[in-house]
């Protein structure tokens, strides 16, 4: 079928998928329209426009997966609601999220290789499991203080990514939150931390000094820090059971580092 463009003038809420998707090229949403379903644009491999109507409220789950030719979008302040893997394994390159969103759901934006920036406004109180994993064109991030979780391997695989910076309204660092971010050079872990999960900074090769927080007493698998370049950790004496500090040699959850006290 030849490349085509679709209307939706009249509906309320965009609950089908649309016909011929690989040929769908551009679409306008009226202003009717409150709502777009799951699925309705997944797949839609060579769309590249899209308008959504401040009508809108919500977007769906895989709204938009797989549209690998739509490389932006303007999502409106009337969105409150973005579904489970809305935009993953699209051609996005920047996405700005508006202050009415409070939840970056699961891989929401997971795959979207060629995203470089997003910007993640003080609204948002949750970051999704895989919400940006294999984002592999993602340099930095900002996370702001009003995010209180970061779920599992959040960032996976962000082989881009250079520094990142925990706000202190985090209590935990989940199992492999940062894992296979190759480029990561930099990491702030605040002082509310207390428990960093399963391989949270495996295979950081480029990572190769921390401080970790007072507050983080124990750290429970060997895979935290397994195949980092993690040559030197700041910590206490004994703020984990076991840990020397300062010491040379000490096995430190995955690798073989030397311990110094801070400020020292």
């Amino acid at each position: 079928m030849s490349p085509y463009s679709w209307t939706a003038a009249n509906a309320v809420n965009l609950a089908q998928e649309v016909p011929n998707r690989a040929s769908l090229i551009g679409v306008t949403i009226g202003t009717s329209v409150m709502s777009i379903g799951d699925n309705v644009f997944s797949k839609c491999s060579n769309l590249i426009s899209i308008t959504i109507p401040t009508s809108v409220t919500s977007i769906g789950l895989d709204a938009f997966s797989g549209s690998s030719s739509l490389t932006s979008i303007t999502i409106p302040a009337s969105v409150i609601s973005i579904g489970s893997g809305a935009f993953k394994n699209s051609g996005l390159t920047t996405v700005t999220i508006p202050t009415s969103v409070t939840n970056i759901p699961e891989d929401a934006f997971s795959n979207c290789t060629g995203l470089t920036s997003i910007t993640i406004p003080t609204s948002v109180t949750s970051i999704g499991e895989n919400a940006f994993s294999n984002c592999t064109g993602l340099i930095s991030i900002t996370i702001p203080t009003s995010v209180t979780s970061i779920g599992n391997a959040a960032f996976y695989t962000c082989t881009s990514l250079e520094s990142i910076i925990i706000p202190n309204s985090v209590t935990s660092i989940s199992s492999n939150a940062f894992s296979n971010c190759y480029s990561l050079t930099s990491v702030t872990i605040p002082n509310t931390v207390t428990s960093i999960g399963n391989g949270a900074f495996r295979n950081c090769t480029n990572l190769t000094s921390i401080r970790i927080p007072d507050s983080v007493t124990i750290i429970v698998s060997d895979t935290v820090f397994e195949f980092s370049g993690l040559t030197t950790v700041t910590i206490l004496n004994n703020q984990i059971i076991g840990i020397s500090s300062p010491a040379s040699d000490v096995f430190f959850f995955g690798r073989t580092v030397t311990t110094i006290l801070p400020n020292s």
